[in-house]
């Protein structure tokens, strides 16, 4: 993984770039196939998308040189920042075998993207996944990005199983990675057992898959 929180800035970052490039090559060295990249964040959703988008493109066409020359992948995540139009356009823009989705299914619902259709669109480009399950948070302005917080899988309003299917329809061969951060206040203090629970779940949604 590389770039967290705040990943690129949006493309204002030039010494997050260096790191990201730096970061490929300790990704060769441990074996890693798939790295992990942030082109931005929250503190930058206010701002005007396109221009970001497009400072992203140009560093992203430079750095999926470097990373096909070393055998790695990069898979940008949208990280609260860019819904799936936004992170399609920035797919076809840089269009190569090496550069792809690090599909986080909570983000897109954070930014008012339905995560089904969103995979819909994106499950070609995905390479690797954060699979989260969320419940709006009562008396959290729906602005705030912890609207959304996090619950077991299975437990939220997230259909992880379709999701799941679509990848499973396009051959995917990667991980189905839970991940949580801000917990539901139901689940407050309960994080080893919403992990414990969303990977038990994420084993029967896998079973439940068709494989073609």
């Amino acid at each position: 993984m590389q770039g967290h929180p705040d990943g690129l800035e949006g493309g204002k970052n030039e010494e997050e770039f260096d790191s990201m490039m730096q970061h490929i090559h300790f990704a060769k060295a441990i074996g890693a196939e798939v790295m992990r990249v942030v082109g931005s964040s929250l503190m930058f959703r206010f701002e005007p998308h396109q221009p970001q988008l497009e400072k992203l493109a140009k560093m992203f066409k430079t750095a999926v040189k470097e990373a096909e020359s070393q055998g790695v992948k990069l898979a940008i995540e949208n990280h609260i920042d860019y819904n799936s139009d936004e992170i399609l356009w920035l797919l076809k823009e840089v269009d190569s075998d090496y550069f792809g989705v690090n599909f986080d299914s909570g983000n897109f619902l954070r930014v008012l993207d339905d995560p089904v259709k969103a995979m819909e669109k994106l499950a070609p480009y995905v390479m690797a996944t954060h699979i989260k399950d969320m419940l709006p948070v009562p008396g959290v302005p729906v602005d705030e990005w912890y609207f959304f917080s996090c619950v077991p899988t299975g437990k939220g309003l997230i259909d992880n199983q379709r999701i799941a299917q679509l990848l499973v329809d396009q051959k995917y061969d990667g991980f189905f990675a839970v991940e949580t951060d801000t917990l539901h206040p139901d689940y407050a203090f309960q994080e080893l057992n919403v992990v414990a629970k969303s990977v038990q779940q994420l084993k029967n949604i896998s079973k439940k898959c068709v494989y073609r």
